[in-house]
């Protein structure tokens, strides 16, 4: 499995950082550099139908070798959270981890302590990838893209390995909620499909949370502060009074398991206009709109307070529950739980505090449930990988393509 590890070196040193506040498609250059890469590499393997369009998206084929067998799908994204720096990753390999606290070296403050991270002490003894301590990883999602290559190579070099055609799709800018933008599940042309986009090893993730993103516009009124008696309105100000009635129990640092929240996470702007960015977050798709609410009712009454202020709140729809669309394709789930028992393993499903692709592929009428790839602390400097469960990833989906090459 020496490739496995060469290949996640490789992607997580190419800068595929996703921007958000840009219209340009994909949102950063280095998502095609890596884009490139995966082109030529799916090409060297043999893979079928390889190409990258002019959004970035890279696709190919494994073809299959069993007349009749349905078509199936493998996802993951090339860009990183923009929450932390992607640039100049320097991957760290701890062989035969000693289970101790990780102190990063390029950052000696930052250290991954074994009593604040859940599943790192039972890697003991495994092989643990960190960045320095200067950037984060980009496990989140490259752990998913080196996954789904090594099993591809697998495959093309053990034709004794039944299957059908399957698909090889990697997508951009999943991480500023633009993944599907431009995916057209008919270029897909699966019966369903998975995302490598999953936290530790063993994880059937078929639910996600329902999501929209508010935008509150508090425009206020400036003059120079020596002229300001009586004049001024100072929308900072009024961005405190607003944030103050929101439900601090809805925050996402005091809520957890199936609990809603509401993140305010980006303000930016001055005295006399600025910006609120909040996510909504619920398992119920119907609680958005309660949510959006709560901010409608907040922002009237600090308007209502400031008569020369004016506050707008926007919300826009982001992505959906997956379970809502799963039942579309029962067997998705159904041969993923079957692939992870014949490894010995009994499938953790598990209920995302979040979404992936497979949220609006889903609803697009893809079935897209979510399996884990050995990515722990994602989008933070303290991000690290398991080279063990990404191996067992491998094996998972070398054993999922047979199960449905057994399918008519």
């Amino acid at each position: 499995m020496d490739t496995l590890l060469d290949r996640f070196c490789r992607y997580v040193k190419v800068e595929t950082t996703a921007v958000e506040e840009t219209d340009q498609y994909p949102s950063s250059p280095g998502q095609l550099e890596l884009g490139k890469m995966l082109v030529d590499e799916m090409k060297t393997l043999g893979l079928a139908n390889v190409g990258m369009d002019e959004a970035g998206n890279v696709m190919g084929t494994i073809p299959g070798n069993v007349a009749g067998a349905p078509t199936i799908a493998w996802l993951a994204h090339k860009d990183t959270s923009p929450e932390a720096s992607g640039k100049d990753v320097k991957p760290q390999i701890l062989e035969n981890y000693d289970g101790q606290d990780i102190v990063l070296p390029g950052d000696t403050s930052k250290v991954i302590k074994v009593d604040e991270t859940k599943g790192l002490a039972e890697l003991k003894g495994k092989t643990v990838i960190t960045s320095d301590g200067t950037t984060l990883l980009g496990a989140d999602d490259k752990a998913g893209i080196a996954v789904i290559l090594t099993t591809a190579a697998h495959l093309m070099s053990n034709p004794d390995l039944k299957h059908g055609p399957i698909r090889v799709f990697f997508t951009g800018d999943e991480e500023v909620g633009r993944g599907t933008d431009k995916v057209d599940i008919k270029t897909i042309n699966a019966v369903c499909a998975y995302t490598l986009d999953g936290e530790g090893s063993g994880g059937l993730e078929n639910e996600t949370f329902s999501a929209d993103l508010a935008t509150v516009t508090i425009t206020g009124v400036n003059i120079h502060p020596g002229l300001a008696y009586g004049k001024m309105v100072n929308a900072i100000r009024l961005a405190g009074e607003f944030l103050e009635k929101l439900p601090k129990e809805m925050s996402p640092e005091m809520t957890k398991d199936r609990e809603q929240f509401l993140h305010p996470y980006i303000i930016e702007g001055g005295v006399p206009e600025l910006r609120i960015k909040i996510l909504l977050r619920s398992f119920v798709t119907d609680d958005l709109a309660q949510q959006a609410e709560l901010l409608k009712k907040a922002a009237a009454e600090v308007q209502a307070a400031h008569p020369k202020a004016k506050i707008n709140v926007e919300v826009k729809k982001q992505y959906r529950n997956m379970i809502e669309h799963l039942a579309s394709e029962p067997r998705a789930v159904k041969l993923a739980e079957e692939a992870y028992k014949k490894l010995g393993h009994t499938p953790k499903y598990e209920s995302i505090r979040g979404g992936t692709d497979g949220s609006r592929l889903s609803e697009m009428g893809l079935a897209t449930p979510n399996i884990s790839t050995g990515m722990h602390n994602f989008h933070s400097e303290l991000e690290f990988a398991c080279l063990e469960q990404m191996e067992t990833s491998v094996k998972m989906l070398t054993e999922l393509a047979q199960l449905w090459g057994q399918e008519k």
